[in-house]
């Protein structure tokens, strides 16, 4: 079960990363284009990215999943052994994982893969949607291991109270 509750909570970080990480890539994309002199109106950011969602999204999901598989688990090690930086470790951790995603795609391919990561201002905005996915994943592992221990623990006390 408690396999289950992880990858539910790291699903739930892989989706809100990918999902805020397309928006940003979008927007940085598309205010480069305005500063070239191209109006950009709101009904074309919103398509634009309601198509990134769809177009974008998926693929950079594969590659975060990737990327916040390791660091969640290196981060659940070290919160194991020093446990006083849970938060701060998983934030880290999710920022650090589409970060470190984008510098391994760059040193490997020819071209700058995504465009928005043509500049560390730019590598640095894609990140921070990590760092709120490492965030959902600390809450919903924390959430769920709670829940279950309330409801262990109400069980407990009820089964006490029948038996006395």
């Amino acid at each position: 079960m408690k396999a289950l509750r992880w990858f539910l909570a790291w699903l739930a970080a892989v989706l809100v990363t990918a999902a805020l990480g397309s928006i940003v890539q979008t927007q940085i994309n598309l205010a480069r284009i305005a500063e070239l002199g191209v109006s950009v109106s709101l009904s074309e950011r919103l398509e634009t990215t309601l198509a990134d969602l769809f177009g974008f999204a998926p693929l950079w999901a594969i590659i975060v999943a990737a990327g916040l598989l390791v660091a969640l688990l290196v981060a659940d090690g070290i919160s194991r052994r020093w446990p006083f930086s849970t938060t701060g470790l998983h934030v880290l951790a999710g920022f650090l994982a589409p970060v470190v995603a984008l510098l391994v795609m760059d040193a490997m391919l020819p071209v700058t893969a995504i465009a928005a990561a043509r500049t560390w201002s730019g590598v640095f905005l894609i990140g921070l949607p990590g760092a709120v996915g490492g965030w959902i994943y600390l809450r919903q592992f924390t959430q769920r291991q709670k829940g279950q221990t309330f409801h262990q623990a109400a069980q407990r006390n009820s089964s006490s109270h029948d038996g006395s």
